[in-house]
């Protein structure tokens, strides 16, 4: 088996109130320098999604104006239905029914 390597940072057990104190103030000190930085990142990103929805809706109002402009489709009349020609269409034949001696079966 692999020999077990202690971890050389202190456990949250072993410290003092004192060392306590200090780390909360690093951790403190980091969050606060890093704050304006994602502020501006926070800016940013607003703007980002603010443009993109102004850009989908103004497209969708292009659509809608485009719609609402274009004349409707032009429908079928019903007696101008086109008719096969006659020598494209095969003739069918004619179908008879066999007789059967009893009918009633």
């Amino acid at each position: 088996m692999a020999d077990k390597i202690e971890n050389p940072t202190k456990n949250a057990e072993d410290l003092t109130v004192e060392e306590m104190a200090v780390k909360r103030a690093e951790i403190t000190k980091y969050y606060e320098d890093h704050i304006p930085s994602l502020e501006t990142q926070l800016q940013y990103e607003t703007l980002l999604r603010d443009i993109e929805k102004t850009r989908a809706e103004r497209l969708q109002a292009q659509m809608f104006i485009t719609k609402s402009m274009a004349e409707p489709p032009a429908a079928p009349e019903p007696n101008k239905v086109p008719m096969p020609a006659p020598s494209a269409v095969p003739p069918t034949p004619k179908r008879t029914l066999k007789k059967k001696e009893n009918a009633t079966k």
